[in-house]
C-alpha cells in the first residue's frame, strides 16, 4: 500500500512538474514581439481619439452592401473607395460632425461584367450621380462602445434620413503622433426610396469598416 501510494504520488508531481514547463514554454513562445518605435496599438476606449479634425483613412475602409438576390441569397457587393471627415471630440460626442462620400463607379461584384452593368444607366447611373453620400444631423452616443449616428443619406440624386448604429473597434494614439478611431457602422435602406430597379425587393443593408486619422 505504502509503495503504491508513493508511486501516485510521484506521478502526480511529475505530472505538476511537466505541466508548469509546458506553461512557461507556451507564455514564452506566446509573447507578443513588442511594435516600432511610434506605433501604437488601439484600446476600446473612445477617449483615446483625442479631439479634433480627422480624415478617413481609405486603404483601411471597407464599404459593403448586402442585396437580396430575388429571395434565394444575399449578394455581396463592395465600393472600393471612400473619403470623408469627422470632427471629434471624445468629451463631447453629440458635438461630433461626419461627412463621407463614396463613388459609386467603384463597385466590384464576384460575377464576371455586373460590376460595369450595376454602374450604369440602368442601376446606380454614376455618370449621372457619381457619388453616394451621408451628413451626419445627430450623434448619439448609447453606451462606452456604441452609439447611433443620424444623418442624411443620398444615392441617385433623392436624399432620405438615414440612421447608422454604430460600434467602436478600437482608439488609440496611431502611428506617429496621430491618433486613431475604428468603427463598425450598419445601416439599411429602402431601395425604392432611391429609385432603383424592381430587382431590388428587400432592403439593402450597408456595412462599412473604416478607421478615421486625426489631421496633423
Amino acid at each position: 500500500m505504502f509503495k503504491a501510494t508513493k508511486s501516485i504520488r510521484t506521478l502526480v508531481l511529475g505530472m505538476a512538474l511537466t505541466q508548469t514547463l509546458i506553461g512557461a514554454a507556451g507564455a514564452q513562445t506566446t509573447a507578443p514581439p513588442p511594435l516600432p518605435d511610434g506605433v501604437f496599438a488601439a484600446e476600446r476606449d473612445i477617449r483615446l481619439a483625442t479631439a479634433g479634425s480627422y480624415a478617413l483613412d481609405p486603404m483601411h475602409t471597407g464599404v459593403v452592401v448586402r442585396v437580396s438576390h430575388l429571395g434565394y441569397s444575399y449578394s455581396i457587393f463592395r465600393f472600393d473607395k471612400a473619403q470623408g471627415t469627422l470632427t471629434w471630440d471624445p468629451a463631447a460626442v453629440a458635438q461630433s460632425k461626419l461627412s463621407v462620400s463614396v463613388p459609386t463607379a467603384s463597385i466590384t461584384t464576384n460575377v464576371d461584367g455586373f460590376a460595369k452593368e450595376l454602374a450604369g444607366d440602368g442601376y446606380l447611373k454614376s455618370a449621372s450621380f457619381p457619388d453616394a453620400t451621408f451628413v451626419s444631423s445627430a450623434f448619439r452616443q448609447t453606451d462606452a462602445m456604441h452609439g447611433k449616428v443620424d444623418g442624411q443619406f443620398t444615392l441617385l440624386g433623392k436624399t432620405r434620413p438615414l440612421t447608422f448604429d454604430v460600434t467602436l473597434v478600437g482608439a488609440g494614439k496611431g502611428f506617429m503622433g496621430r491618433p486613431r478611431i475604428g468603427v463598425n457602422a450598419r445601416a439599411a435602406i429602402n431601395p425604392q426610396d432611391h429609385g432603383l430597379p424592381p430587382f431590388f425587393t428587400d432592403p439593402i443593408e450597408i456595412v462599412i469598416d473604416t478607421e478615421f486619422e486625426r489631421a496633423p
